[in-house]
This record gives C-alpha cells, sequence and structure tokens, in this order.
C-alpha cells in the first residue's frame, strides 16, 4: 500500500508559531480554534487540552477584549501546544498578548488604524520573533473592494491580502502567513493559486464557514483537497459547526488520504453487500472507537468477504479475511482463524501487540504500519 505522496509541494519561507515549524519542508500542520469564552479560563483549557490530545499541533483563541487578553496570558501557562491570538481593530490587545506569550498574532495590518499602531504591534511581533496571520475573509472586505468587485472574488480576495502584505513589507517584517477564506469552494481555491504564485510566505487553507459537521466536512475536503493536491498549503483548518475536536480528526483524515500525513488509524473500509460474513459496519464503527488512542501511524481496511479480502491482506502486515470462520494474515499470509463473534476482540489485540513489538524493537512512530481486515 503507498505510504509516500506523489505531491510536490509548493517552496514557501518557514516560520515558527511556537515551537511547531510552518513552511518550508515541515509537515503541514493542523489546526483548530477554541468556542468556549475565553473569560472561562477553566473551560478553555479543557478544550484546548481535548483538542492537543486529537492531534492538534496549533490552537487558536478569540481574544475580544483586555479582559479575554488576561485570561489568556493565564491558559497560555497552562497549556503545551501554541496559542494564536486572534485579535480584530484593537491594538492594545494585540501588545498585550504579545507581552503574555502568544505565538502567533491573528491581526490585519490594516483593520487597526493609524500607522503609528501597526508599527507599535509589528515592533512587539518582531521584538518577541512572533509570526502575525493575515487573514482575509470574503465576509469582511474593504468596501471599495465590495464596490470594485461588487461581489466577493478570488481576485478581490488577492487585492486584500496584497494590501495587508504592502503594509507588512514596508516595515520590513516578512515573520507572517496567510489565509484567503470563502465560503465557496471555487472562489477560495483560485484566491489561494494566484497569491501562491505571488508571495514566498506560508499559507493557511481553511473553507471558511463550511457549514455542519457533514457537508462541511465535504465541503472543505474538496477544497482543501484541490489545493493540497496543487502543492499549496503549509497549515489548514477545517471550518466546521460541530466539536472542534472533529476538525482536528477530519484535518489529519484529510492529509493522511493524501499521504502528507500518517498520524493514527487511517481507517479504510468497503460499504459492506450480501457476500459480508460478519458485521462490517458495524466492526468499523466499533473499531475506530477503540483504537482512538493510536497516535501511531496504521491503515486498517475492513472488508468482509473473500472477494477483495485476501488481495487487501497480502497487502498488508496484519489482516483479516471475512468467512464463516475469518482468517487473521500476518505479514501478507494466512496466519490463524478466528471465531466472527469475537473477531473484534482479536482483530484489536493483534493491533495492539503489533505496535508493542514494533516500539519494543525501536521502530520510528511514523513508519508505516499497514493493517488491512
Amino acid at each position: 500500500m503507498k505510504t509516500h505522496s506523489p505531491i510536490v509541494r509548493r517552496k514557501s519561507r518557514q516560520i515558527m508559531v511556537g515551537n511547531v515549524p510552518v513552511g518550508g519542508d515541515a509537515p503541514i500542520s493542523v489546526q483548530s480554534m477554541t468556542n468556549t469564552d475565553t473569560c472561562n479560563v477553566d473551560a478553555t483549557v479543557a478544550q484546548i487540552e481535548a483538542l492537543q490530545k486529537a492531534g492538534a499541533d496549533i490552537v487558536r483563541v478569540s481574544v475580544p477584549t483586555m479582559d479575554a487578553a488576561e485570561a489568556f496570558g493565564t491558559i497560555k501557562k497552562r497549556v503545551a501546544v501554541p496559542l494564536i491570538a486572534d485579535i480584530h481593530f484593537k491594538y492594545e490587545i494585540a501588545l498585550r498578548v504579545a507581552e503574555l506569550g502568544a505565538d502567533c498574532l491573528r491581526i490585519n495590518p490594516g483593520n487597526i488604524g493609524r500607522e503609528e499602531r501597526v508599527r507599535a504591534v509589528v515592533s512587539a511581533a518582531r521584538d518577541r520573533n512572533i509570526p502575525i496571520r493575515i487573514g482575509v475573509n470574503a465576509g469582511s472586505l474593504e468596501k471599495d473592494l465590495q464596490e470594485k468587485y461588487r461581489e466577493p472574488t478570488s481576485e478581490a480576495l488577492v487585492e486584500s491580502a496584497l494590501r495587508h502584505i504592502d503594509i507588512l513589507d514596508r516595515l520590513d517584517f516578512q515573520n507572517y502567513k496567510v489565509s484567503l477564506k470563502a465560503s465557496e469552494i471555487f472562489m477560495t481555491v483560485g484566491a489561494y493559486r494566484l497569491l501562491a504564485k505571488q508571495i514566498e510566505q506560508p499559507l493557511h487553507l481553511g473553507i471558511t464557514e463550511a457549514g455542519a459537521l457533514r457537508s462541511g466536512t465535504v465541503k472543505s475536503s474538496i477544497g482543501l483537497g484541490m489545493l493540497l493536491a496543487d502543492g499549496i498549503g503549509d497549515t489548514i483548518r477545517v471550518s466546521l459547526a460541530a466539536d472542534p475536536v472533529e476538525e482536528v480528526k477530519v484535518g489529519f483524515d484529510m492529509l493522511k488520504s493524501l499521504h502528507l500525513r500518517s498520524r493514527g488509524v487511517n481507517l479504510v473500509a468497503c460499504p459492506s453487500c450480501s457476500r459480508q460474513e460478519f458485521d462490517v459496519i458495524a466492526t468499523v464503527n466499533a473499531l475506530e472507537l477503540r483504537l482512538e488512542d493510536i497516535t501511531d501511524p496504521i491503515d486498517i481496511a475492513v472488508i468482509g468477504c473473500i472477494v477483495n479480502g485476501p488481495g487487501e491482506a497480502r497487502e498488508a502486515e496484519i489482516g483479516l479475511v471475512g468467512g464463516k470462520r475469518s482468517m487473521l494474515y500476518t505479514d501478507g499470509r494466512p496466519d490463524y482463524k478466528v471465531d466472527n463473534a469475537t473477531l473484534l476482540d482479536e482483530l484489536e489485540s493483534a493491533i495492539r501487540e503489533r505496535l508493542r513489538r514494533r516500539r519494543e524493537a525501536g521502530v520510528a512512530a511514523d513508519a508505516p504500519l499497514t493493517i488491512s481486515v
């Protein structure tokens, strides 16, 4: 089974968000954003910890007020994952969170007023080596651009981004990344493709306001998939009207499907049919829940009958082929039969035992492990 991506990634300048490299040859990082009240420190810390457990490399936190800024400082001391402070308009908040240890500032230079305010924020970021994220959104384009283009377009998004970029260029500040988000897929994809040719800084990908868990996942997968397949994108956030933990899971599943990241279980399953010898859907759902704690890369394919089962198993490190009694394969060869009533326990045990042995042997966590069922 293929484990290396054929995608040739766009070469970008590397920046650091805390201890996470973004751009260059660094892995594409996965982000999410808290939706708790930032002033509720305990709730926000709990959500950040849940996001980190799910694999989030970076977490963004909204900081709309000075009270939220002080809470942000407390939160920062209690978590390990790098935090981005999301700020709009109020440059004083940006200065304060910079003092309190923000790992990145999400603030558009053109939206914070007079040039001396912009200079103050950029100076604070420069002194502390804090990157800035320029975030352009189709829903908040400048009024003159709305009048010029009459409606949001890819070109309008890029023109807005270049305005903010020009401010940072004039201040000789290159430590930034850019996002160009719209809820419309082709507008978003077109904007990123245009800007990718004009700057060398990293690009943060996202389809904004993508929708609920199912529809938002589909929309994000199509839009971000088009860009990632082009080699565009250094960090991603899947925006869902759902638990932010789901954003992280979908993000990793997206990257795993393109062989761009290999964290945790990559679960492939047949849709099942009347040939199945065990309940494939129930097995897949239960197995996914049981293996949520695994962070080592594992490809698992669930095949319920002998039509495709043996072929899949021969390509896998561990395989299970559906039958009256299902056959467990090891290293591509039949090993032993298991009762279908207990196959879920047998399979989980075999996977965990193989991972245990691999760790004891000192095999790297990102070494490919393929399991086919």
